[in-house]
């Protein structure tokens, strides 16, 4: 829409025309000065005449096309009309200028200075014909990609930043998801956050998937002897949830997957470590809906056991579904926000735990039961806290907890795995669903874990805490202190 009085009253006129109801606006100068977002209920023929009337006077955009920038030095005449003159070039064009320079007792004071930005490339080609003909021209930059493009068309370079991480796409899709942004921007505005660093923390999530996959992707690795026969590794990757591999001389199981963008990187770095193509999976547990902890599910051909809150999250691609979370509208986009950027693959064979029948582990419900080799574990219905249907699974025998992201060691992070899940607690304001019900699942898995500490005290032994993010811990003295030894995996070796 122009920069101009009356925009918005003009656009509202049209909506009521046709008895729209408006039911979200946004529009922030700080962001981008000529984008105004609406979000109208009418009905059918309504939408088509409100949309017919808004295309004719130039203020619906369809298209996120990338415009092209220009930015070049002419050389004027001194003389009355010569910048009247040249202006009437670039309005005949089309162009939006961004930038314009001049003064006469500059360092160059017959020199004009201009940025611009046009549609079509075609316009772009005319305009320089025509100035080429008049004025001595010198061109500074020229560039087809919207990398340099400057905010006073935010929306169309932000569009171009995504394209570049999920590649070519539809526009409507697109438009669909820089309007999902825009709410959730809108959102966290409310909540007296910097709209700027709302929309920069979506592309940094983004971002930060992509430049650690491939060569760049690495992990830390712990290995544990559970038995005899069995040994139990978990796997750190750069950005998300950990993943776990039970290995019995009969099978593999994989508890937690992490992002599916990492699934050529993973079974690269399984292969390394004897654990094989995943041919000797025999099924996949996952403990909650997050893409960084089921992502990859998908790419496996095998059973994917899951709590069917966690189903119920997948197939509506919303991780507050269940929940009373005051900040679902964030969660929500934030879902559909990480499931694209990570390239979530949903699995097909999905069974579902069992519904709670009264058999008791502390506070939590006993949903199901499994065995992996010399190992027999409870899972463990959670409370909601950081999500509707993430589970815990206990083995008691021989002393492992896992916890998902209910009991995590902070501390274990390093920087940029902290930093990276900072980005996720900025965007949805909460990890969790219920701050409440996840700070009463970490105290109950804490006592549980200090519950099997006892029975085994004077073994040298202690319970095993394997968080969804972190190192694998043990309890000591009240806290959490890394397990054993840890090893970083590099997908590039050092030369």
């Amino acid at each position: 829409m122009p920069d101009t009085p009356g925009a918005l009253h003009r656009a509202a006129e049209i909506i009521k025309k046709y008895n729209g109801n408006i039911n979200r606006i946004q529009f922030d100068r700080r962001i981008d000065p000529g984008t105004v977002f609406y979000e109208v209920t009418a009905t059918d023929e309504a939408y088509s005449g409100i949309t017919k009337e808004l295309a004719e006077i130039g203020y619906l955009q369809t298209s996120l096309k990338p415009l092209n920038f220009l930015k070049f030095a002419i050389f004027l005449p001194h003389r009355p009309g010569a910048l009247f003159e040249f202006l009437g070039y670039t309005t005949a064009a089309g162009a939006n200028i961004a930038y314009i320079d001049f003064d006469d007792r500059g360092r160059h004071p017959d020199r004009l200075t201009v940025s611009l930005s046009l549609e079509q490339e075609t316009e772009i080609e005319r305009l320089l014909d025509q100035l080429k003909s008049r004025y001595r021209l010198e061109i500074l930059e020229y560039d087809t990609t919207g990398k340099h493009l400057d905010d006073t068309v935010f929306y169309v370079r932000y569009a171009q930043d995504v394209r570049e991480l999920i590649g070519d796409s539809e526009e409507p899709f697109l438009m669909s998801f820089l309007a999902d942004t825009n709410h959730m921007a809108q959102e966290l505005t409310d909540r007296g956050c910097n709209p700027r660093q709302a929309f920069d923390s979506v592309l940094r999530t983004g971002r930060s998937m992509n430049a650690t996959n491939g060569e760049h992707f690495y992990a830390d690795v712990q290995i544990f002897s559970v038995t005899k026969d069995t040994l139990l590794y978990c796997f750190q990757p750069p950005c998300g949830g950990s993943l776990f591999i039970i290995r019995t001389p009969a099978e593999m199981v994989m508890i937690d997957t992490g992002y599916g963008i990492y699934h050529d990187s993973v079974m690269k770095m399984l292969s390394r470590y004897g654990l094989g193509d995943g041919r000797s999976l025999s099924r996949i547990i996952v403990t909650h809906a997050d893409a960084d902890h089921c992502g990859g599910a998908g790419f496996f051909h095998v059973p994917v056991f899951m709590h069917e809150g966690t189903l119920d999250i997948l197939r509506t691609n919303n991780r507050a579904y269940g929940s009373t979370s005051d900040h679902s509208s964030l969660d929500e986009f934030y879902t559909k926000m990480i499931n694209l950027f990570s390239k979530f693959n949903i699995p097909q064979d999905v069974r579902c735990f069992k519904k709670p029948g009264g058999i008791m582990r502390g506070s939590f419900p006993v949903i199901g039961t499994f065995v992996v080799g010399d190992l027999s574990f409870e899972v463990l219905d959670g409370l909601g806290g950081h999500t509707y249907g993430q589970v815990f699974l206990y083995e008691k025998e021989h002393a492992l907890l896992f916890t998902a992201d209910s009991v995590i060691n902070f501390a274990s992070m390093t920087k940029d795995r902290a930093d990276y899940s900072s980005l996720a607690a900025f965007l949805v304001t909460s990890v969790n669903v219920d701050s409440t019900k996840a700070t009463r699942e970490r105290k109950e898995l804490l006592a549980i874990a200090q519950e099997t500490d006892a029975t085994l005290a004077g073994t040298g032994r202690k319970c095993l805490i394997c968080g969804g993010h972190g190192a694998v811990s043990v309890l000591e003295n009240g806290k959490l202190a890394v397990a054993g030894t840890i090893e970083q995996y590099r997908a590039r070796e050092p030369d």
